[in-house]
């Protein structure tokens, strides 16, 4: 398994940007694949983004859909998620997560993870 650390949330106005990362440490980063969720107070932990390990597949909850980015740098052992044209319903703690994987298959369910990272809060203000 990978360790993951996330970084970059913050506090930002409606409209805005963020970046959010995502290290890994490990020599097996390239060898999965990787998510990002989020989890509003009060709310269920959803999924946000997903990328294949040799970031070729990407998917993306409706909800976020042509506002952000989900990438990775095999090189780096870090994964991104671009955040443009934030909402107050974007404001939660956001979650990377990956699992080992040997296709280019990619994975929406928090269940199918096996390893997590601690969370960076978002929260975007109106």
């Amino acid at each position: 398994q990978v360790q993951l650390v996330e970084s970059g949330g913050g506090l930002v106005q409606t409209g805005g940007s963020l970046r959010l990362s995502c290290a890994a440490s490990g020599r097996t980063f390239s060898s999965n694949a990787m998510g990002w969720f989020r989890q509003a107070p009060g709310k269920e932990r959803e999924f946000v983004a997903a990328i294949s390990r040799g970031g070729v597949n990407t998917n993306y909850a409706d909800s976020v859909k042509g506002r952000f980015t989900i990438s990775r740098d095999n090189a780096e052992n870090t994964m991104y998620l671009q955040m443009n044209s934030l909402k107050p319903e974007d404001t939660a703690v956001y979650y990377c997560a990956a699992r080992m994987s040997t296709s280019s298959a990619l994975y929406t369910s928090s269940t199918l993870y096996s390893s997590w990272g601690q969370g960076t809060q978002v929260t975007v203000s109106s």
